[in-house]
């Protein structure tokens, strides 16, 4: 069972691997990334598949008596359809958001078969998911913020450049562009973090039953922090906005980061 439930684990880190790639391919129309996330997902398929198949041959039959072989069953469908989409269709805005529901599908069916099979595992399995959730949203925060010290830095060389003035400083500062596209690639990076443990988080409190509601404010706020940055990314990469404009927002977007992480978390009665 427990290696069982390691290779779990294992798919499911596979799996996020695959939906952080896809969300850069979303942005970018990168095909490398577009192909690092096929063959990630080509391994989840694998895995899946050894599993359904060993499941059939002791069966002799298809895994769909119960509600959770039949998640398994459907999770393994998600996962074969989007590989034939990505192959033969070339949707790759649609890849993104299958990908991501083909990973909460898997997670919870993760959760369901360790429960019904070593349900003494549950509380260990809970706490790694509460821990996984902590880990990427501290991983999320930690790169937003470097891209806030980034805009920072683009602002005050600004200012020197401007004021004609400040010279010495200025060559140990970046060029401004290149600032201005590191702050961007950070929030690339810490967008689809922020969303796994978003997914994460909701998963495991409903799983645990613990007293849990969407208008709790940490939340509405880890949500709304999301979506501001994806306005970001939105007007970053559709909007063309590029130096002062956008950074601007990346800074109203911190700021808001902060409002979250320390008031939003002191008046919620579900996040310690």
């Amino acid at each position: 069972m427990v290696l069982e439930r390691l290779l779990h684990e294992s798919m499911l880190l596979l799996y996020a691997v695959s939906v952080i790639f896809y969300f850069i391919d979303f942005l970018f129309h990168n095909r490398k990334a577009n192909k690092i996330a096929f063959w990630f997902l080509a391994m989840v398929w694998v895995l899946q598949t050894i599993f359904l198949l060993i499941e059939i041959v002791e069966t002799s039959s298809l895994p769909i008596q119960t509600f959770n072989d039949g998640l398994y069953t459907y999770a393994w469908i998600v996962v074969t359809l989007s590989l034939m989409i990505h192959r033969f269709f070339k949707l790759e805005f649609f890849m993104f958001f299958m990908s991501v529901f083909g990973f909460l599908v898997m997670l919870i069916h993760s959760l369901h078969s360790v429960k019904l099979t070593d349900s003494a595992q549950i509380p260990r399995m809970l706490n790694e998911l509460l821990y996984a959730h902590i880990v990427l949203a501290l991983v999320s925060y930690g790169l937003f913020t470097i891209s806030f010290v980034l805009a920072c830095l683009y602002f005050t060389q600004y200012k020197f450049l401007k004021a004609k003035k400040g010279y010495k400083w200025l060559r140990r500062f970046q060029d401004l562009e290149g600032l201005e596209r590191r702050a961007f690639h950070l929030i690339v990076l810490a967008e689809p973090t922020l969303l796994l443990s978003i997914i994460l988080g909701v998963v495991w409190a409903y799983m645990t039953n613990a007293t849990f509601y969407w208008g709790d404010s940490k939340t509405v706020g880890s949500i709304l922090v999301f979506i501001i940055y994806a306005m970001y990314l939105y007007n970053r990469t559709r909007g063309n906005y590029r130096g002062k404009p956008i950074l601007l927002l990346n800074v109203i977007a911190f700021c808001f980061l902060l409002v979250n992480f320390f008031l939003f978390n002191t008046l919620s009665n579900f996040h310690l």
